[in-house]
C-alpha cells in the first residue's frame, strides 16, 4: 500500500480522554478510531491487525476439528428466559431493544443459549457427537465503566468456540486439546512468553475454570505465577484449597500483574438440561450433552499485544500480526529506484506500506515510521543509492545495517 493513498493520518498530540497506552497509542497511530466510550472503530491498520489475529485463531480452532458458523445477534427472550439469564438482576450487561410491533429482543452478549437451541436440530444420536462450533462474532456488553482502551469495552469481536461431547471424559480429552491449542495461538501472536494457563473461579457453571493471562503492568488481575511450570492461580482461589487442586506451593510462585486474554469454562449439563439438548446412546439412553465453551477477544488481544510491545516512540508489532512486513521509506531523489524494489517486494508477496509522500520531511517519515511499528524498515536515498544499498532497521533494534539493492529481497523472507 502506498502511505500517500492512505487516507489516515498520524496524530501529533495525544487523546487526553485515554489514559490506557493502548488506546493512546493506536489512536495516534491511525489504527482505531473512538466512537464513544467503550467503542472503537478499526481503521485499516487495525484492521489488518485485527485480520491477522483472527486468521491464527481460525486455523487453531480449524485444527482441533472446529466447524464455522455465524449466529445472529437479535436474540430471542424465550430462549434466554429457560436458563434464567434473561432478568437483568441475573445478567446484568444486557442490551434490549424493541422491533417496530413491539417484541423485545435481545443484543447477544454471548451464544450459549441459542447455539444449544440450534443443535437440537442436529443432535439427537450419540453417533451426532462430538461436535465443535466455533464463530466470530460481534457482542455488546452494557459495562458499567468501560475503561482501558481495548480492554474493557462495550461492542467487541470474539471468537467463541462451543464443544458438545457425550461424557465428561470426552469432554476433559477436548478441554485440554483446546487449552494447548490456545498457548499455541499467544505464542503466534507473540505473547507466548508472556502467557500463562491460570486456575481461575469458574463462576456460576463450575468450580474451577481456566484462564489465560499475560503479564503486563496495564493488567487489571493480580495471578501467582509458577514460571518453570508456565501456570499460575488467580487472586481470587489463592488460598490453600485451590494451591492444591492446581499443585503449587505459594513459595513457588510470584506475584504479578496481568491482563486476561482468553477463558475456558466446563459447563456441563447446565443448558443442554435446562433448553433439552438430548442424544441417545448405545443402549438406548437418554442423556444431556456435555458442553464447554471457549473464548477470546480479539480487540482485546490486540490491545495487550499494543500494551506489551511498544516503547516511548510508538509501536512495536510482533511480525505474525503486523499490519506489514515492511515499512519502505523513499527520501528526496529515490524516488525511482524505490518504486522499483516496492514492486519487486510486492511480486515476493511481501507486505509492504511504501511512504512515498513527498510533502514529508525525513525526520517526520521516521518519526511516524516508530510510532506504526513495523517489524522492519527499509529507507532509500541518494546517499544510499550512491553505494548502491539501502538502509535495513528492525523495529526492536537500534542498529543500522546498510545492505546492498540486490540483496533486499533475501535479507527481508
Amino acid at each position: 500500500m502506498r502511505q500517500s493513498e492512505l487516507f489516515t493520518k498520524v496524530s501529533k498530540s495525544v487523546q487526553k480522554d485515554e489514559a490506557s497506552v493502548n488506546a493512546k497509542l493506536l489512536v495516534q497511530a491511525g489504527f482505531i478510531h473512538k466512537e464513544m466510550a467503550g467503542v472503537y472503530s478499526f481503521l485499516p491498520l487495525g484492521l489488518r491487525v485485527l485480520n491477522k489475529i483472527e486468521g491464527i485463531i481460525r486455523e487453531e480452532m480449524s485444527a482441533l476439528g472446529g466447524q464455522e458458523i455465524l449466529l445472529t445477534s437479535l436474540q430471542d427472550p424465550e430462549v434466554w428466559k429457560k436458563s434464567g439469564r434473561w432478568d437483568d438482576k441475573v445478567v446484568d450487561n444486557w442490551f434490549k431493544t424493541k422491533l417496530v410491533n413491539d417484541t423485545e429482543v435481545g443484543i447477544a452478549n454471548t451464544h450459549e443459549e441459542p447455539l444449544t437451541v440450534l443443535m437440537k436440530e442436529y443432535v439427537s444420536s450419540y453417533r451426532d457427537l462430538p461436535c465443535y462450533v466455533y464463530q466470530f462474532q460481534t457482542k455488546f456488553r452494557n459495562e458499567l465503566r468501560a475503561k482501558s482502551g481495548l480492554m474493557r469495552v462495550r461492542e467487541f469481536l470474539m471468537k467463541d468456540l462451543y464443544s458438545f461431547s457425550r461424557n465428561e471424559k470426552e469432554f476433559k480429552e477436548f478441554y485440554e486439546k483446546c487449552a494447548a491449542a490456545y498457548l499455541k495461538i499467544f505464542s503466534r501472536v507473540g505473547l507466548g512468553s508472556y502467557t500463562f494457563r491460570t486456575f481461575a473461579s469458574g463462576g456460576s457453571f463450575s468450580k474451577y475454570s481456566d484462564e489465560f493471562q499475560a503479564i503486563s503492568e496495564a493488567g487489571e488481575d493480580i495471578i501467582y505465577v509458577n514460571k518453570e511450570k508456565k501456570i499460575a492461580i488467580n487472586k481470587e482461589v489463592y488460598n490453600d484449597e485451590g494451591l492444591a487442586e492446581c499443585g503449587l506451593k505459594k513459595e513457588d510462585l510470584q506475584e504479578e500483574k496481568a491482563i486476561e486474554i482468553g477463558n475456558i469454562f466446563p459447563l456441563g449439563t447446565k443448558y443442554s438440561t435446562a433448553l433439552g439438548l438430548n442424544f441417545k446412546d448405545e443402549q438406548g439412553k437418554i442423556n444431556p450433552v456435555v458442553m464447554g465453551c471457549y473464548g477470546i477477544g480479539l480487540g482485546r488481544l490486540m490491545g495487550t499485544i499494543a500494551e506489551i510491545f511498544h516503547d516511548d516512540k510508538g509501536l512495536i508489532w510482533p511480525k505474525t500480526v503486523a499490519p506489514f512486513s515492511v515499512h519502505l521509506i523513499s527520501l528526496n531523489g529515490a524516488e525511482k529506484d524505490s518504486e522499483k524494489i516496492y514492486d519487486n517486494l510486492q511480486k515476493q508477496g511481501t507486505e509492504v506500506l511504501y511512504d512515498d509522500r513527498k510533502d514529508k520531511s525525513a525526520g517526520e517519515k521516521f518519526a511516524e515510521a516508530d510510532l506504526i511499528g513495523m517489524p522492519l524498515r527499509i529507507v532509500i536515498s541518494e546517499r544510499t543509492l550512491a553505494e548502491n544499498s539501502v538502509e535495513l532497521k528492525k523495529r526492536d533494534e537500534e542498529k543500522i545495517k546498510l545492505i546492498k539493492i540486490q540483496d533486499v529481497i533475501q535479507k527481508v523472507f
